[in-house]
């Protein structure tokens, strides 16, 4: 998969999924612009640090990235936080996160892409949601209500903004290896790497995913690979169901 000529945007760019995923489009040719709280040591053509729950950094962020590389072809939308519990066990606090950075943040980014992408004759769009948005399990009500809603609204854009030479899909891993999945062990008790192990046990390919298994998927659905791919939510699972 060739970027050669490409510009793109990462959120969440210095997360375990970010990181690969921006590696692996600038090797292939694309320039790129990062954009996370802190962007710092991560190699790439433009840095855009900013929070995700301000309305004006996120309602910017494409004309920013767009003015810093030339242009803007490819936008992911890669950003997100876990949170954990049943509605019982969520706070006000939980739920304007989680709603803020899984949902509100890459509705305003693809608000304003999108018309910067129609201008130049079309784009990609990679969202991230989960296999748990599509069928969700238990103790993670606000995680899955958020991660269903960029489902519903990628497959909605998906069909919308077609005829303007705009692809717009998502991606919907299960388990990855990344520090937030780790970290999450950790604040509960549990050893991150007896914990990483055994939840691979689970998979019926062996192991949980690593993020470069999950940045290959989005490089082929930001790529020319996927051209008749449209409005798509793609599992990338191991094989294995959410239970």
């Amino acid at each position: 998969m060739e970027f050669a000529g490409k510009s793109a945007l990462v959120t969440g760019a210095a997360g375990g999924i970010g990181i690969s995923l921006v590696r692996r489009l600038r090797a292939a040719g694309a320039r790129v612009a990062v954009a996370d709280r802190l962007t710092e040591g991560i190699e790439a053509e433009a840095h855009l640090a900013g929070d995700l729950l301000d309305p004006v950094y996120t309602d910017a962020l494409p004309q920013r990235a767009a003015d810093a590389l030339g242009g803007l072809d490819i936008v992911v939308n890669n950003a997100g936080v876990i949170t954990r519990g049943a509605v019982t066990e969520t706070t006000d606090q939980d739920m304007a996160l989680s709603m803020g950075v899984n949902v509100e943040a890459p509705f305003r980014i693809c608000r304003a892409a999108i018309p910067i992408m129609a201008s130049a004759g079309g784009g990609t769009i990679v969202n991230t949601a989960s296999c748990w948005g599509l069928r969700p399990g238990p103790k993670h009500a606000v995680y899955c209500m958020t991660k269903a809603a960029i489902a519903s609204l990628t497959q909605c854009m998906g069909m919308d903004h077609a005829h303007q030479g705009i692809r717009i899909n998502a991606v919907c891993p299960n388990e990855v290896n990344t520090p937030m999945l780790r970290s999450g062990f950790a604040k509960r008790g549990f050893d991150p790497d007896t914990a990483v192990a055994e939840l691979g046990q689970t998979v019926p390919l062996g192991r949980i995913a690593e993020p470069e298994d999950i940045a290959d998927v989005i490089l082929f659905l930001a790529s020319d690979a996927s051209r008749y791919v449209c409005g798509a939510l793609l599992e990338v699972n191991g094989g294995k169901p959410v239970s």
